[in-house]
């Protein structure tokens, strides 16, 4: 913010209150393009290869849809790992360490997501897209499409709830003893 943004935000809060509430949703519309995409690509690229491969030997829906399961699981979670692990090594004191953070955050930001988007919606969803379009890959990626708005539903919610909690970023939040709510840093 310029120093005359700053001067006419101070004497006029609504209108800094609605550039306030606007700016957030906007730059978290890019961090989530930035941060999910590549792993997107990668695990949609890899889903379509493995549906692909196993329809050279079947043409059972159940099967494409399980292998294109996990071509995407194995492409999506190997760009996430890279991510975040080069996220923590900037907090982490070791390596070790910020391996550990990585597991740490891939579990929390995506396991509940990941258990009920692999075990129950997109197997569902992969298989239901196979069988209602002829082609395979339109099947796959209109039953991805489908998946993946849930998965992102539950994936962001852990993220922000994650961040909120200082495991991001190196410090975690907690209250004191007495319970008045007053929080301190604690170092990982």
């Amino acid at each position: 913010m310029t120093t005359i943004e700053q001067a006419s935000a101070t004497t006029a809060a609504p209108a800094h209150t609605t550039d306030e509430q606007a700016a957030p949703r906007r730059r978290g519309l890019v961090f989530w393009i930035v941060r999910y995409l590549p792993a997107e690509l990668v695990g949609t690229a890899a889903m379509v290869i493995a549906g692909l491969v196993v329809t050279t030997w079947t043409d059972a829906p159940a099967l494409v849809a399980l292998a294109a399961l996990v071509g995407e699981i194995i492409g999506f979670y190997a760009v996430l790992a890279i991510t975040i692990y080069l996220e923590q090594s900037q907090v982490a004191a070791t390596r070790r360490r910020a391996i550990a953070r990585t597991a740490m955050l891939l579990v929390a930001e995506f396991g509940a997501a990941e258990l009920l988007d692999t075990l129950l919606v997109r197997p569902a969803a992969l298989m239901l897209g196979v069988w209602l379009i002829p082609d395979p890959v339109w099947g796959m990626l209109a039953g991805k499409i489908a998946a993946d708005i849930i998965f992102y539903a539950i994936a962001a919610g852990a993220f922000t709830l994650t961040a909120r909690a200082g495991l991001r970023d190196g410090s975690r939040r907690r209250t004191t003893d007495a319970g008045v709510g007053a929080e301190q840093a604690v170092t990982p």
